[in-house]
């Protein structure tokens, strides 16, 4: 059994589910149903257990169901290592999501310590031939199960950024008005690439170091233009040399936010953006099973895996391969698909629930 996973889920009034209840046993958790019938939804219910916007990085606004839009509430009993943990999150007309642990007010951040979420959704199934922001967003999304910490950096930095950006736009050139703002963004942008760089040193040894049917995904970290700095006080400097050049611009033209994620296909030598639709779905597979194994050598415990229509682009021995390992790995994985005949090949190992939707409202029922 898994050492961290949802014994209980119940969902009120989110999205298409006015009301909805699971009970979990640690096996991975296959939801098959139509198209439009809720699965997804209920993906994105368990991702809201970890800190930020969920798979959709929806608005807590926009996870109320329609058109009630009085809230929605979700609750849980989250088991992690040896403790259980009455999770209750909710939004109230509208408001910023509400989390309490153990009846008590916590802060997202709270979240990431007690649990991590990894997820791959079908909206990724393009991110190695669309801009640079997505591929930055899936490593930040990896490099926060490592360092929690990450999203505070992160936060802190964007925030300074924004400040400088709008003296850039203002065409205010004295110096005084930058220093305070561009040493909040040397400290945290470079502890952000730090954890970068380390999160993609540790997928790399974790895919070298595995026996699996999916693709090395050889992956380096460049630069939109120019070069990161490695230093705080490096990046502090370039942030006061760049600042005329950042005034033309109306914008911040050096720093972390400027990172992309490349990725190759290393037996074949490939950059991913040339692969096959199946390649990319395998390298994109590689890299969340990679993450996985990586967190469990540190916490002692596979991630929750959050796996959206995940046998799409998979041909039948890679769909059971994939299954092997979650199990191999003891994670709790939901996966959904429109057919319960897509888990075949993991059979007995995984609970199944059928979901569907009639006039609008999703239902949930437990099917073994």
């Amino acid at each position: 059994m898994s050492e961290l996973f949802l014994e209980s889920l119940s969902l009120s009034h989110f999205r298409s589910h006015i009301r909805g209840s699971l009970t979990c046993d640690g096996r991975p958790v296959a939801l098959f149903g139509p198209n439009g019938a809720g699965k997804t939804n209920v993906l994105e219910a368990v991702s809201l257990f970890s800190p930020g916007r969920g798979i959709r990085r929806a608005s807590a606004e926009d996870m109320t169901r329609r058109p009630e839009a009085i809230g929605w509430k979700l609750s849980g009993l989250l088991h992690s290592g040896q403790t259980a943990y009455e999770i209750d999150i909710r939004s109230e007309a509208g408001a910023a999501r509400q989390v309490h642990i153990d009846s008590k007010a916590a802060a997202q951040v709270q979240l990431g310590r007690l649990a991590r979420v990894l997820w791959l959704v079908p909206a990724m199934d393009r991110l190695w031939i669309e801009g640079a922001e997505g591929r930055r967003r899936f490593l930040d999304r990896m490099t926060l199960s490592f360092y929690p910490e990450h999203a505070e950096a992160s936060l802190t930095y964007e925030k300074a950024m924004r400040e400088r950006n709008r003296l850039l736009k203002e065409q205010i050139s004295d110096s005084h008005w930058y220093g305070a703002l561009e040493r909040q963004m040397a400290e945290h942008g470079a502890r952000i690439h730090k954890a970068r760089e380390t999160t993609v040193e540790r997928l790399l040894d974790a895919q070298a170091a595995a026996e699996t049917a999916f693709p090395v995904a050889e992956l380096e970290l460049m630069q939109t233009e120019g070069s990161m700095p490695n230093t705080e006080s490096d990046l502090l400097e370039a942030l006061a040399e760049s600042r005329f050049r950042d005034i033309a611009a109306g914008r911040s033209l050096v720093g972390p936010h400027r990172t992309d994620m490349i990725g190759t296909f290393r037996a074949k030598g490939i950059p991913a953006k040339d692969c096959s639709t199946g390649e990319q779905k395998a390298l994109l597979v590689s890299l969340i099973l990679a993450n996985a194994r990586a967190l469990k050598e540190d916490l002692g415990a596979a991630p929750i895996l959050l796996l959206d229509e995940v046998a799409a682009h998979l041909d039948p021995d890679r769909r059971a391969a994939l299954y092997d390992e979650i199990c191999a790995l003891g994670a709790q994985a939901w996966m959904t698909g429109t057919e319960a005949s897509l888990f075949d090949a993991i059979g007995t190992r995984a609970q199944y629930v059928e979901v569907t939707e009639e006039s609008g409202i999703s239902a949930l029922s437990a099917r073994g």
